[in-house]
């Protein structure tokens, strides 16, 4: 912001300083040229109006010279006069007495020896350089009796106009220094508090802890944004704060007394009647779910309160591992769990979330599965085609859990991803917060939790998370073509 609060202080200076010193200057060279233009036809007159008396009283050859050498001095010129003929009667430069002819010929010098013209002004060239030259008669308009000629080499007037040109230069460079160092001053006076609103912003949108700025410094309007900024950022960290802490000490609250209603549940159990056991046993169920709800609550509350860095995860190991883990639970359901975990390489991942989103998903999974269904966990790499490779768009690896259950329909899978929402006819024993914790993980990740039909029926759940780096492939052919990842054999059911 300072880079361009200056930019725009010197630009609009440059305007400023561009639209007085351009005309000043022209003005300037205009009148510059034509003070030299009115000294020249005044000293013309001059020396017209002496010679005239001098030629008159007969003392022309004695007074004319020591004349025309002080005009000429005084001018930085030259000064020539001449009689009716043309022919030099005194000049300041010996060289110009002996140009009678030239003289004579020079149109300045005819039209003042016929009398046209009282003062004739022209801009000549003699010798490569460029003279004003002027001419006056002496003696009567109509006969005349010879002619003044001055010349003044225009270079002085150029020197004089450069010189002008340079000093507004100069002036023009002073004046942006000026407006360089006192806009550099007010460009960090006004920006130093929005960078500091900026820095705070940031910090508060990233998870941080909230800091107040400071609302003394800059303009009115900045003190006034960085008051409102405090206010605001005050108290959404309290809000934050009470959520965080509601949820936390809520669920730490409710695991005790859970853990004790089970467990007098379970006591009761040998002096129920077994007309009661049915509803005992729902009971203890119910007490478990929100045993799991409370967990779930607190895995909820803890992801909000830390955003955590996305670490290397093996995505292939984690699947293995919660396979074996969970195999011997769907066993027992007489259900069939089978992993198909192609070389899809490491991904991106919260820490602890591939475990939790695997858990969370086995367990719905496992809740929709009727006897004798089979539950497939399958890895596959999305490659990116050749032009994606040239622009190094990030590689994805997808999860799918796909079940053979009821599944669900287009509009309950909109819905499956809400908080404690659970679809109708849903089987016992859900909370409704495992495909939303599974959502709030994937994302932190960097990654996204979709739900799709699956062939078989059932559901497929779909987890796509970033590939850390690309896996071990081997050009084809081409040199271009990525080999195909090879593919592990599916593991046997229990």
């Amino acid at each position: 912001m300072t880079r361009r609060l200056l930019l725009g202080y010197l630009s609009l200076a440059v305007l400023v300083l561009l639209c007085l010193e351009i005309p000043l200057g022209f003005v300037y060279s205009r009148g510059e040229r034509e003070r030299v233009v009115n000294a020249a036809t005044d000293e013309a007159e001059s020396v017209s109006a002496y010679a005239a008396l001098s030629l008159a009283a007969g003392r022309g050859e004695r007074d004319l010279p020591e004349r025309v050498a002080h005009c000429a001095r005084r001018i930085g010129g030259k000064v020539v006069i001449v009689d009716a003929a043309g022919t030099p009667l005194a000049a300041s430069h010996p060289g110009d007495a002996g140009m009678s002819g030239g003289l004579a010929s020079r149109p300045g010098i005819a039209a003042a020896l016929r009398g046209t013209s009282t003062v004739d002004v022209r801009t000549s060239t003699i010798g490569g350089v460029e003279y004003l030259s002027v001419a006056a008669p002496v003696g009567q308009e109509a006969r005349p009796v010879g002619a003044v000629w001055l010349t003044v080499p225009t270079r002085t007037v150029h020197e004089r106009v450069h010189h002008v040109w340079l000093l507004l230069a100069l002036g023009g460079f002073a004046v942006l220094t000026a407006v360089a160092v006192v806009g550099f001053a007010f460009a960090l006076w006004a920006g130093r508090p929005i960078r500091e609103l900026e820095e705070a912003t940031h910090e508060l949108a990233e998870g941080g802890r909230f800091a107040p700025v400071t609302i003394t410094k800059g303009p009115p309007e900045v003190r006034s944004l960085a008051a409102a900024f405090n206010r605001t950022g005050a108290r959404l960290a309290h809000l934050l704060a009470s959520q965080r802490a509601f949820a936390g000490e809520a669920s730490h609250q409710l695991k005790t007394p859970l853990a004790a209603l089970r467990l007098r549940l379970e006591n009761l159990e040998p002096d129920v009647a077994a007309r009661a056991r049915g509803s005992l046993t729902a009971a203890v169920t119910e007490t478990d779910r929100l045993a799991r709800m409370v967990e779930q609550l607190l895995a909820m509350a803890r992801l909000e309160e830390h955003a955590a860095i996305p670490v290397t995860v093996d995505l292939g190991g984690v699947c293995a591992e919660r396979h074996r883990t969970w195999q011997p639970v769907f066993a027992q359901r007489d259900v069939s769990l089978v992993l198909f975990a192609g070389s899809v390489g490491p991904v991106l991942a919260v820490p602890g979330a591939v475990e939790q989103i695997m858990d969370n998903v086995l367990s719905n999974a496992l809740r929709a599965s009727p006897a004798g269904s089979t539950v497939t966990i399958e890895l596959r790499l999305r490659v990116p085609s050749r032009r994606a490779l040239r622009e190094s768009r990030p590689r994805w690896v997808d999860l799918h859990v796909t079940d053979e259950g009821p599944g669900m329909t287009e509009e309950q899978r909109a819905r499956a991803f809400d908080r404690f929402w659970r679809a109708p006819g849903a089987p016992k024993g859900g909370t409704g917060l495992g495909l939303a914790l599974v959502q709030r993980l994937a994302h932190a990740s960097g990654g996204e939790a979709t739900l799709q039909a699956a062939a078989t029926g059932g559901l497929d759940v779909v987890i796509r998370l970033p590939a850390a780096r690309p896996p071990d492939e081997e050009p084809g052919p081409d040199g271009d073509r990525p080999r195909r990842p090879r593919r592990e054999a599916p593991a046997l059911p229990a």
